[in-house]
């Protein structure tokens, strides 16, 4: 028996839909394998841009340190700004809630410190790498146009970050802050946290020197009792 034409059509219209929903779920696929094999390809690059610094390190370093060629960096990334860039926000995407677990811990503003401290301490000792780069790409930043909107944008989360942590404080100590800039005490404790990181070579004990500026400057950002 023919079939008749509205029935026809319908079963058109339903081919229609399952192959661009088949499309799509194939392009969703796709894209997943990419972004993994990006997220790959940057887990590999931050390790040789750690060691040798934005600067120095090439495309060629980076594959030779690597299993990856330099074809296959090429055909996901165009040049080495795009894979910093690339790299740098995959980084920070993963650190920028470092903190949340002391802020969600502490009950006193004793506590909180000394969290924040310890925290602080052992960041520089794990990731002394990393941090170097990211203060290697903010500098950078100044003269590369194409890094300076996301650094900016990165800077303002870790000033979030920071921020958190100084206003979780004053709530514990029940005194309100004297500084009302996120930016300023930022400013102030990423200060602090770079002058560790260059002395770090020095040994541990430049470590138990940023605990105690920490515990010395935090009760500083809120009026007296």
């Amino acid at each position: 028996m023919i079939a008749s034409p509205l029935r026809l059509h319908g079963s058109t219209v339903d081919s229609t839909r399952n192959a661009r929903e088949e499309g799509a779920a194939v392009a969703e696929v796709v894209s997943a394998n990419q972004d993994a094999r990006r997220d790959q390809l940057a887990e590999s690059a931050l390790v040789t841009l750690g060691e040798l610094g934005y600067t120095r390190a090439s495309i060629r370093d980076i594959a030779a340190n690597s299993e990856f060629s330099q074809e296959t960096v090429h055909d996901y990334f165009d040049d080495k700004i795009d894979l910093v860039i690339y790299c740098v926000q995959y980084y920070k995407a993963k650190c920028v809630h470092r903190y949340d677990g002391v802020i969600a811990g502490a009950t006193t503003p004793e506590e909180l410190i000394e969290g924040f401290a310890a925290k602080l301490g052992e960041t520089i000792r794990d990731e002394a790498p990393m941090h170097r780069l990211w203060y290697d790409l903010r500098s950078q930043s100044m003269f590369e146009p194409r890094l300076h909107d996301v650094v900016t944008a990165i800077n303002q989360t870790l000033e979030e970050m920071v921020w958190r942590v100084v206003d979780r404080y004053a709530e514990l100590a029940g005194r309100p802050l004297i500084a009302t800039k996120s930016a300023a005490v930022y400013g102030m404790l990423d200060g602090l946290f770079q002058q560790t990181l260059l002395a770090y070579a020095d040994g541990e004990e430049t470590l138990d020197l940023l605990a105690d500026e920490v515990r010395d400057l935090m009760p500083l950002l809120v009026r007296a009792g």
